[in-house]
């Protein structure tokens, strides 16, 4: 990483409005080269399961999107409230600054302060252990999907929520289309 490249942003975090959606759009787009979580995203909104959308603005531009959808664990926990990150996208010429990760402590925090008990991720098992999240394997969760160990990961965002808790991930059903 060049010292150009790794000079953090001040970028503003905030909640995704109404008009923000052909924005929200061009980023996922520009991060993952492909329609898949740009789709997902529109499907989640259309569907009203997009939980907290926040978007990270630069010099006035929408330069990264994080999303959050409920989950549920099956065999159903009552009371036990979930949370799915993704997808997470910063536009290419604006990675390596900062901006991911400030999005996803933010949602976080927010997360917390809705009173959430755990939040999943299937990512980068690089990048999301440095913001806590483990391998769900230790709490006993396995992803509704078959994916690697090391990417399906959990935090336990209200301390011992998920102590003795065992099951299967289960995200909402737009994320069985990507």
């Amino acid at each position: 990483m060049t010292a150009a490249t790794s000079t953090p942003i001040a970028a503003f975090v905030r909640e995704e409005r109404p008009g923000d959606e052909p924005a929200i759009r061009r980023v996922n787009l520009a991060a993952f080269g492909t329609d898949a979580e740009a789709d997902l995203v529109d499907r989640l909104r259309a569907g009203g399961r997009l939980g907290l959308s926040l978007v990270a603005e630069l010099d006035g531009s929408i330069v990264g999107h994080i999303a959050f959808s409920a989950v549920t664990l099956e065999p159903e926990r009552p009371g036990l409230r979930g949370t799915g990150l993704g997808p997470m996208a910063v536009i290419p010429d604006r990675q390596g600054r900062g901006i991911g990760s400030l999005l996803v402590r933010e949602g976080i925090a927010r997360c917390r302060l809705d009173g959430l008990d755990f939040a999943v991720v299937l990512g980068h098992a690089h990048y999301y252990p440095r913001f806590g999240f483990v391998p769900a394997s230790r709490f006993g969760l396995r992803c509704e999907w078959d994916v690697p160990d090391d990417v399906s990961m959990v935090m336990d965002l209200r301390p011992g929520a998920l102590t003795r808790t065992d099951g299967t991930v289960r995200y909402q059903p737009e994320f069985g289309d990507v």
